[in-house]
C-alpha cells in the first residue's frame, strides 16, 4: 500500500478549488468526555474551524454526521457499539464529503495502515492532538492525507525499500 503523504480523490468543494472551506465544520467522537472536550478547545481555538458537534459511540457519531453535515470527523480510535473500521467504513459510504481523522494512543504503523486503507485520510497520536490536530483537520478538508510526524518516521521506516 502507497502510504505517501498525498492527496486523496474527492476533496471537499467549497466553491474555492481544493482550498479548505473559509470554516471548517468538525464533529468530535470519542467516548471519554475530558479527551472530547479538550479537542474541542484545541480545535476552537483554531481560526476558521468550529466543532458543530460531539459524539460518544458510533451511533451518536454516525447521526451527527448525518445531521451536521461536517467537513471533518474526528474520531477516537475505540468507540463502544463498533469497530473504527466498521465506522470509517459506514461514513465513507454514507456522506464522502465528510473526512476522517483517526485519534489514538497507538505508535504502531499497522494501526495507522489500517484506518488509511479504510478510508480515513489523517491519524494523529494523542500525546500530539494539541499541535498536530488542527494541522491534520486544515488537511482532510482539503483531501489530503496527514500522519502525525513520529508516525509518518516510523511508517516511512517500515516501508520496504522498493529500490533494491
Amino acid at each position: 500500500m502507497d502510504l505517501n503523504l498525498r492527496s486523496a480523490p474527492g476533496p471537499i468543494d467549497s466553491g474555492i478549488g481544493a482550498s479548505a472551506p473559509p470554516v471548517i465544520r468538525v464533529v468530535v467522537a470519542d467516548d471519554h468526555a475530558l479527551m472530547r472536550h479538550g479537542l474541542r478547545q484545541v480545535l476552537d481555538g483554531e481560526d476558521g474551524v468550529e466543532v458543530v458537534a460531539e459524539a460518544t459511540d458510533v451511533a451518536s457519531a454516525v447521526e451527527a454526521v448525518r445531521r451536521s453535515a461536517p467537513h471533518v470527523l474526528v474520531l477516537g480510535l475505540y468507540l463502544p457499539a463498533g469497530s473504527r473500521r466498521e465506522l470509517i467504513t459506514k461514513l465513507r459510504g454514507r456522506t464522502g464529503q465528510t473526512q476522517i481523522v483517526i485519534m489514538a494512543m497507538h505508535h504502531q504503523p499497522a494501526f495507522a495502515r489500517q484506518a488509511l486503507a479504510s478510508g480515513a485520510l489523517g491519524f494523529v497520536l494523542k500525546d500530539r492532538a494539541d499541535s498536530d490536530l488542527p494541522a491534520a483537520v486544515s488537511a482532510a478538508a482539503r483531501g489530503q492525507q496527514y500522519l502525525s510526524p513520529p508516525l509518518a518516521e516510523r511508517l516511512a521506516a517500515a516501508q520496504p525499500d522498493e529500490h533494491r
